[in-house]
């Protein structure tokens, strides 16, 4: 496992020459800006922390920004740096969330906004464990796939924590960054702590469907799904790219993928429970 080393508090100095990659804000803002170093990569978010990457991925260290919160690095750590981290190793890792449905994994995956988190959660809410809110890890293991668990908790905006999650549910402290709470699993939110079987891959609609359909997805088409969602540190390096590819290719030969598309409307969600439990039996 990486483990998070939290090194000592500094201004963030000028970075060492331009950035190979950035992740930007729908507004222009930028959010993260990927270095390369003598000895690995630096991952800067401007006025938080700068994480210092090994080469290999398997170390991590941080420089917090002053006054910034331990949690708020944390919370980085988590959901950013890790999955990166991770992808470094060769591990495929994905924008997405899984829940447990009968001893299997359940994945959704979409863009930011698609209700990845809300779904998730409206299951686990349901007695159904959640494996990850996101930065899914998906290992091959004989002829199938299995699903990683990620750390026990699953952040949610407003209207969905108000809907879905109980007065009692404890809850991280916030951070400066987003208007998303994180909530921890326990008595009111299930989580899977076991890898779990792939069992089907859900590429979630934009919410304009009147009703829960479903439709089959080719593996060209989840190919091209799945590299849009991959967490990837270096973009760059062609032998880690083809590496990766070679992984997705064995991947989407699974039959296993659908497009899902339903209301977004939190009362409608029992009945798309209902209709993925239905989906999901042999």
């Amino acid at each position: 496992m990486i483990a998070l080393r939290i090194a000592e508090v500094r201004s963030q100095a000028p970075p060492p020459g331009q950035a190979f990659h950035q992740w930007v804000f729908p507004g222009g803002e930028l959010w993260a800006a990927f270095f390369r170093t003598r000895l690995g990569y630096l991952l800067r978010f401007p006025n938080l922390a700068d994480y210092v990457v090994s080469a290999d991925g398997c170390d991590v260290r941080c420089h917090p920004v002053p006054r910034v919160s331990e949690e708020t690095v944390r919370h980085l750590y988590l959901n950013q740096v890790l999955p990166l981290a991770l992808s470094r190793l060769g591990k495929l890792v994905f924008h997405a969330s899984a829940v447990e449905l009968g001893g299997e994994a359940v994945v959704f995956v979409g863009e930011s906004g698609r209700g990845k988190s809300t779904l998730a959660a409206s299951f686990a809410t349901s007695g159904s464990p959640f494996l990850t809110d996101d930065g899914l890890v998906v290992e091959e293991r004989g002829t199938g796939y299995q699903v990683l668990p990620s750390h026990a908790s699953i952040r949610l905006w407003e209207d969905s924590q108000q809907a879905l999650v109980h007065p009692t549910t404890p809850v991280a402290d916030p951070v400066p960054f987003t208007s998303k709470a994180r909530f921890l699993a326990g008595e009111t939110i299930a989580f899977c702590h076991k890898p779990r079987p792939l069992h089907r891959v859900y590429f979630l609609g934009d919410g304009t469907s009147p009703r829960v359909t479903f439709a089959p997805v080719g593996a060209s088409e989840a190919l091209i799904e799945l590299v849009k969602h991959s967490f990837l540190l270096d973009t760059q390096e062609s032998e880690l790219i083809a590496a990766h590819f070679d992984q997705l290719t064995r991947l989407v030969r699974q039959r296993i993928y659908r497009r899902l598309d339903y209301p977004r409307r939190f009362e409608d969600l029992g009945d798309v429970r209902r209709a993925i439990l239905s989906d999901c039996r042999p």
